[in-house]
C-alpha cells in the first residue's frame, strides 16, 4: 500500500492539536476538509483512529499505535525539509563546477579571486576536464563549455564572446622554415597537436575558405594534452601551434610568438555556464552567476541570460 502522506499529515495535526478545528487552523484547511480526509484514512486502514464526540476527540488504540510511529517520522521529515531549504538558500556550502582548463585561464581566473573575496564561506570546487560529463550523475552543480556543446535541456548563460584562434610560431622556428601563406602550407611544417583527455581525439585545425569552414590534416612529431605545455613548446621553437589567441601564459613574452594565417582563421563559439533547471534556486550558484554578470558589466565578458 502506498503511504497516504497527505492523509497522515492530517492525522498527525489532529493528534497534536487535540481537535479537528485546531488541526484545520494548523494546516490552513477547513474543518470539513480535515474531517473528510480523516475518514478517508480510516477507510484505507479499515479501522477507527479517533472517537469523536461533540466535546472531544480521543484516539483509539489503533490511533495511538499510528501516532507512536508516525509523529517521530514526521518530525524527521520536517527536519529534512528544513535542512533542504537551508542548503538551497544558504550562502554556505559547496559549488562544484566542471570546465575545460583553457576556460579557467582565459576567463575564470580573475573572477575566482574576486568571488572568493566576496563569498569566502562558499567552497568552490573546479574540476578541469575537456570531457563531456553528465552533471547530475557526476555530482556537479554546473559546467562551463563552448556554446555549441551545451546540452539542450540545460539552462545556459553566456559568459564569454566568441574565442579568437591563432596559429603561432616562434621567431626561432620561422628563421629555419618558410612562413606559411595559406593553410595548405602547414602540411610542410611541424605542427604541435592537442589531444583531448577523455575522447582521445586530436583537436582539428579549422580554417575559413570560399566555401565555408574546412580542416587541414596537419602532422608533426609532437602531441600534447596540456595547453600551457603546448604554448611553451611553440615558444621554444619546436613547431607551430593552433591555439587560443589570447591564452598564452602570462609569464610568456608575447614577442616570442608570431601570429600566422590570421585572415584564414574563424573564432570558435563563446563560453556558457550551464546547469540543470532544478538548481536555479541554489543560492551559491545564483551568487556565482551574479558575480560573473557584475564582472561583465565592468568590462569583462557579460552573462546575458537570466537563470529564472
Amino acid at each position: 500500500m502506498r503511504l497516504p502522506l497527505a492523509l497522515l499529515e492530517v492525522f498527525n495535526a489532529i493528534a497534536r492539536a487535540g481537535s479537528l478545528r485546531g488541526a484545520a487552523e494548523a494546516l490552513n484547511l477547513t474543518p470539513s476538509t480535515v474531517s473528510h480526509q480523516l475518514k478517508a484514512l480510516e477507510r484505507q486502514l479499515g479501522t477507527t483512529l479517533f472517537i469523536r464526540t461533540t466535546r472531544s476527540v480521543t484516539m483509539t488504540e489503533a490511533g495511538r499505535a499510528l501516532s507512536r510511529g508516525s509523529l517521530p517520522a514526521f518530525d524527521q521529515l520536517n527536519e529534512a525539509l528544513q535542512s533542504a531549504r537551508d542548503v538551497g538558500g544558504s550562502t554556505r556550502g559547496t559549488l562544484r563546477i566542471t570546465l575545460p582548463e583553457f576556460a579557467y585561464h582565459m576567463l575564470l581566473a580573475p573572477l575566482v579571486v574576486s568571488f572568493r573575496a566576496a563569498w569566502p564561506e562558499i567552497e568552490l570546487e573546479l574540476v578541469m576536464t575537456d570531457a563531456f560529463v553528465d552533471l547530475v550523475e557526476s555530482g556537479y552543480h554546473a559546467g562551463i563549455r563552448q556554446g555549441d556543446r551545451v546540452e539542450q535541456d540545460m539552462v545556459a548563460i553566456k559568459i564569454g564572446e566568441a574565442l579568437p584562434i591563432a596559429v603561432y610560431g616562434s621567431r626561432e622556428y620561422l628563421d629555419r622554415r618558410p612562413v606559411p601563406r595559406q593553410p595548405r602550407d602547414l602540411l610542410a611544417h611541424d605542427c604541435i597537436r592537442y589531444r583531448f583527455h577523455r575522447s582521445g581525439r586530436i583537436a582539428p585545425w579549422q580554417f575559413d575558405g570560399p566555401n565555408g569552414a574546412y580542416q587541414v590534416e596537419v602532422t608533426g612529431g609532437l602531441i600534447v594534452s596540456d595547453l600551457p605545455t603546448l604554448y611553451t613548446m611553440v615558444a621554444d621553437g619546436l613547431g607551430l601551434g593552433y591555439v587560443f589567441r589570447d591564452a598564452p601564459p602570462a609569464e610568456m613574452r608575447r614577442d616570442r610568438l608570431v601570429s600566422l594565417l590570421a585572415d584564414h582563421l574563424v573564432p570558435i563559439p563563446g563560453l556558457y555556464l550551464y546547469f540543470p533547471r532544478e538548481y536555479r534556486a541554489m543560492q551559491p550558484l545564483r551568487l556565482f552567476i551574479e558575480h560573473v554578470r557584475q564582472a561583465g558589466r565592468h568590462g569583462a565578458r557579460s552573462a546575458s541570460v537570466d537563470p529564472d
